[in-house]
């Protein structure tokens, strides 16, 4: 079954960085484009970072480019998500994704809070 476990939030100060982890499991990793979203609360959840298949090939929303960076281990089934200079305004429950055979998965979450 497939399985995307975050990891790596927390409270942080605006200025500071956090990584944030996905661990996958069930489907073919390397072949598959990972994605982080993030929903902040009372707002709609918004694509982040994407990072494709083996590739690498990356792209960002306007709002976090030269701020985070997201990478792929494909030897360990794992996408990061680099987040620093973070602001209030990061502050979001962040998702891991991936489609596979037709069906998006998601994790269950990271919170991120980005506060003095």
């Amino acid at each position: 079954q497939v399985q995307l476990v975050e990891s790596g939030g927390g409270l942080v100060q605006p200025g500071g960085s956090l990584r944030l982890s996905c661990a996958a499991s069930g489907f073919p990793f390397s072949s598959y484009t990972m994605k982080w979203y993030r929903q902040a609360p009372g707002k709609e959840r918004e694509l982040v970072a994407t990072i494709s298949n083996f590739w690498g090939r990356t792209n960002y929303t306007d709002s976090v480019k030269g701020r985070f960076t997201i990478s792929r281990d494909n030897s360990k089934n794992t996408v990061y998500l680099q987040m620093n200079s973070l602001k209030p305004e990061d502050t979001a429950v962040y998702y891991c994704n991936t489609r596979f055979s037709l069906v998006e998965y998601w994790g269950q979450g990271t919170l991120v809070t980005v506060s003095e």
